[in-house]
């Protein structure tokens, strides 16, 4: 049995060993607790939106002078640029860090207004400036907050191993020329990438069921990795027709947003691939629910992307962290969706057509003001899209 003296000197010795923890884990050069301190104490300032053609560039401050980036496009920006900067009265003099907590309050706040493309596609800009910042007063890319890295790199297309066709609205019923003139640029792609490419057909939600079940048919032979949007969103029974008659995967979700829309597309089974838009579907928080969601059906993304380098890098940090994905749409070199080179990254895409796991901190883009104000203050402009029938009927598209 230990006596008096031997507890006595027992506790004298671990009273030392705390003492000398608390000076060596409270001393300033130590990440941890200046981390701890700065995640506590930070709170959001300010929240500027800036409109370059066609994205709102999102800008969210904290009184740490961290600050983060988030790309708002695909509505227009007319109405979204007043409704971010409205939102933003909801999160002002909040943690930034509380990220689950912000999107909570942003897609409850108003429940006429909730969910839909405008809230959604706002709210995902905020939430990714969330991540930034998150991830900047880290010191660490996003993914590293999501779990860390899945994969080494990410494929993408389009590159010189994968191309994607589109098809361009088709009347309600289709001629054989029509039909012919897609499988021969089907032919003609596949042939381009060889048989270790990837072929894929986008429907773009403008083929007719009718017409999308001979098309499939007639393209089967060239090995299509999937067929995109077959049809227009709302109906699920349109879905599970096709899918009981085409056998070639079939790919949507760009205008699904939120686990609430994907769910019936996997409880149906009647979607091979999930393609979440982080821009679309609430940011960098909704989208990694839906690949959890996906998960539990054996169902990959492969996330669509028309975004400047900030959307792009906030979809690629989810796509670093799952464990099932397919491709990522990739195009930081088209202007119409990365205007100006505001949004700065060095993207470099390998032989194999993959490219590196995404830096940081943060999303690891760089904005350059000086450009973004310079580039706001041309006149800007948004035109309705839309497409017409040879009748002139409108088309889905």
């Amino acid at each position: 049995m230990p006596t008096r003296r031997d507890l006595l000197t027992s506790a004298a010795a671990v009273a030392a060993g705390t003492a000398l923890l608390q000076e060596v884990t409270s001393a300033q050069p130590n990440p941890a607790a200046n981390v701890a301190d700065r995640a506590t104490n930070i709170r959001i300032t300010g929240l500027q939106a800036t409109w370059v053609n066609p994205n709102i560039f999102v800008k969210i401050e904290t009184n740490q002078g961290v600050f983060g980036w988030g790309d708002l496009k695909g509505v227009d920006p007319r109405v979204s640029k007043p409704l971010v900067e409205a939102l933003g009265e909801l999160i002002k003099g909040e943690n930034p860090t509380r990220i689950e907590h912000l999107w909570q309050k942003l897609y409850r706040s108003h429940r006429n207004m909730r969910g839909g493309a405008l809230m959604m596609h706002t709210i995902a800009a905020i939430d990714m400036a969330l991540w930034d910042i998150t991830g900047k007063l880290h010191g660490v890319p996003v993914y590293r907050l999501l779990g860390g890295p899945t994969r080494d790199r990410i494929r993408v297309y389009h590159t010189p191993q994968a191309r994607k066709i589109p098809c361009y609205p088709l009347e309600h019923s289709t001629n054989p020329q029509e039909i012919e003139n897609i499988v021969k640029r089907i032919q003609q792609t596949r042939e381009l990438v060889g048989p270790n490419g990837a072929v894929m057909l986008d429907a773009h939600s403008a083929v007719p069921p009718a017409s999308l079940i001979q098309l499939a048919g007639a393209i089967k032979p060239f090995d299509v990795l999937f067929i995109e949007e077959p049809a227009v969103p709302g109906n699920i029974e349109v879905f599970k027709r096709l899918k009981e008659q085409i056998s070639i995967p079939l790919a949507a979700g760009e205008r699904d947003r939120g686990i609430y829309e994907v769910l019936p597309y996997l409880q149906e089974g009647c979607l091979d691939i999930l393609q979440p838009d982080c821009c679309h579907t609430g940011g960098i928080t909704s989208m990694r629910k839906i690949a959890t969601l996906a998960e539990t059906f054996f169902v990959p993304l492969a996330p669509h992307c028309t975004a400047s380098n900030l959307g792009i890098a906030a979809s690629m940090h989810v796509v670093a962290s799952i464990p099932l994905f397919l491709i990522h749409e990739f195009y930081p070199d088209n202007r119409g969706f990365n205007p100006a080179n505001i949004a700065r990254a060095d993207w470099e895409v390998d032989k194999d057509g993959y490219i590196g796991l995404p830096g940081g901190p943060g999303l690891g883009i760089e904005i350059d003001e000086k450009q973004l104000a310079e580039e706001a203050k041309k006149p800007q402009n948004y035109r309705w899209p839309g497409q017409k029938l040879k009748d002139g009927s409108i088309a889905d598209y």
